[in-house]
């Protein structure tokens, strides 16, 4: 089935997690790099344990409790830099091509919109700051459902409102767990491999593998 429809991951996919530490790489010293691959990696899996145990908490809280842990982690990091590092997370720099991959979808037709872990004020201040926000029909945070991806419920939200089959949706993430959340669900499902990262999850093979967003086509 042909997409009518294309919904993106935000953190990872369309905003650079990464940019917020490079902005205060040179205070935080060498080990910035590894402390913000240990950010992103807590942020996750903090996402996923509270939904496992029933007890999800907003994405703002479970970024500054991650930080907090990769600051304990890695002690060489001037943890004087963590409020600017937080400040930093609400302005995340978007990848290159995403304005003009965002824009040519939307000026043919289609319906174009984010799907994410955060909290709203969160995604619509990185939308902002990116200037994408005239490109996109609708923001979906899991705050309307009170669970994390990849749980059915928050994909389940995107063909509710669009009132669309999964199959007419196209679902983009640089995040191979949330690809096949996505697949999983139905939708058609697109794998954003920046980093050529080994394939996982065979059991749920993504539709398309790109190395950045430049590869979709209206």
């Amino acid at each position: 089935m042909q997409s009518s429809a294309f919904i993106f991951d935000a953190y990872g996919t369309l905003f650079d997690v990464h940019s917020a530490v490079r902005r205060h790489a040179a205070k935080l010293g060498p080990d910035g790099q590894r402390m913000s691959e240990i950010w992103r990696t807590k942020q996750l899996e903090y996402s996923w344990v509270g939904t496992l145990m029933g007890e999800p908490t907003d994405f703002w809280n479970l970024t500054e409790r991650a930080l907090d842990y990769a600051f304990k982690k890695v002690p060489s990091a001037d943890r004087s830099q963590r409020d600017n590092l937080l400040e930093a997370y609400w302005q995340l720099d978007c990848y290159p091509e995403v304005p003009t991959v965002l824009s040519a979808l939307k000026h043919a037709g289609h319906r174009v919109g984010i799907l994410s872990n955060g909290r709203m004020d969160m995604l619509q201040s990185a939308v902002r700051n990116s200037a994408i926000d005239g490109f996109l029909d609708d923001i979906f945070s899991v705050d309307q459902v009170g669970r994390f991806k990849p749980a059915a419920q928050v994909y389940e939200m995107v063909s509710t409102a669009w009132r669309l089959y999964p199959a007419a949706i196209s679902f983009q993430s640089s995040n191979r767990w949330d690809v096949a959340g996505a697949r999983n669900y139905g939708f058609r499902a697109v794998w954003i491999n920046r980093t050529n990262e080994p394939d996982e999850y065979q059991a749920q093979a993504p539709d398309l593998i790109l190395p950045s967003l430049s590869g979709l086509t209206p």
